[in-house]
């Protein structure tokens, strides 16, 4: 049964309306949650909170991204190995988890500009000889690294006589060096320099960097509106001292301990 000449006109113009909404303003970043990808299990960066609830650097990174771009904002609590195919399957829209940008994550997503350098370094046995890579890759040696993180990567490129042992929890990895298994844990600077903080009479940390890295924003390569926006909040946020704000807040005998042995402060 055809419609009336009228009706067609009003299914017409709605049809054209929703088209219009949806590539417009109702389809807009202006109006919509930003949700964030998170693992909530690294403090002081991304963790969960004696209230249930997010906090740390990276919460609070988040929430001024939104009250910038004028959104509220959601995070989703991902393990780090499911963050990058959440990303890809539009389940978040963004990725900020102290994630590093690296050349193979570049194959599958992009990346805003860094707001974070940091650097691959070990944690040992407090007696324990090793001061260097050299040190360590020796047959006999065992080097715990956390599943799909950069210091995995790393490892299995340059590490080639010790074994390897790789975990998906960061806490394992310090035991199996508090307990004798591992030789060292291969982590970034600052989780090293707290685990070392946290077992002083078990480790010690070897902070010099074996590699430097940037952390960045997750983004998926056709989301170049999204990725301009952080990159443009990066550079407010950073010009009115948000980020010195974050170190004192978070991180502040992180940075004494760093310039006292000459090392760069992450921001």
């Amino acid at each position: 049964m055809s419609l009336p000449t009228a009706a067609r006109w009003f299914v017409l113009a709605s049809l054209i309306a929703l088209s219009a909404c949806i590539f417009s303003a109702c389809g807009s970043r202006d109006t919509n949650t930003l949700v964030v990808g998170m693992d909530l299990s690294y403090p002081p960066f991304e963790t969960i909170g004696p209230s249930g609830k997010p906090e740390g650097i990276s919460v609070d990174i988040a929430e001024a991204l939104g009250k910038f771009l004028g959104q509220p904002v959601r995070i989703e609590n991902i393990p780090f190995t499911g963050l990058i195919p959440s990303l890809k399957t539009d389940k978040i829209d963004c990725i900020i988890s102290s994630m590093t940008d690296t050349p193979e994550r570049r194959a599958s997503i992009a990346f805003s500009d860094p707001y974070l350098s940091t650097g691959l370094a070990l944690l040992v046995a407090r007696e324990s000889p090793i001061q260097s890579q050299q040190d360590l890759d020796q047959t006999g040696k065992t080097l715990a690294v956390r599943q799909g993180t950069t210091g995995e990567v790393w490892a299995r490129t340059n590490i080639k006589n010790a074994a390897m042992l790789s975990l998906e929890k960061e806490s394992s990895a310090v035991l199996e060096v508090i307990q004798g298994r591992a030789d060292a844990f291969l982590y970034d600077q600052m989780s090293v320099w707290k685990n070392a903080q946290e077992h002083p009479s078990k480790t010690r940390a070897v902070l010099q960097p074996l590699q430097k890295e940037n952390w960045a924003v997750g983004l998926r390569h056709d989301d170049t509106q999204l990725r301009d926006h952080i990159n443009h909040f990066f550079k407010s946020f950073r010009a009115q001292g948000g980020f010195d704000s974050l170190g004192d807040k978070y991180l502040r005998d992180q940075k004494t301990a760093f310039q006292e042995q000459g090392i760069p402060f992450y921001f």
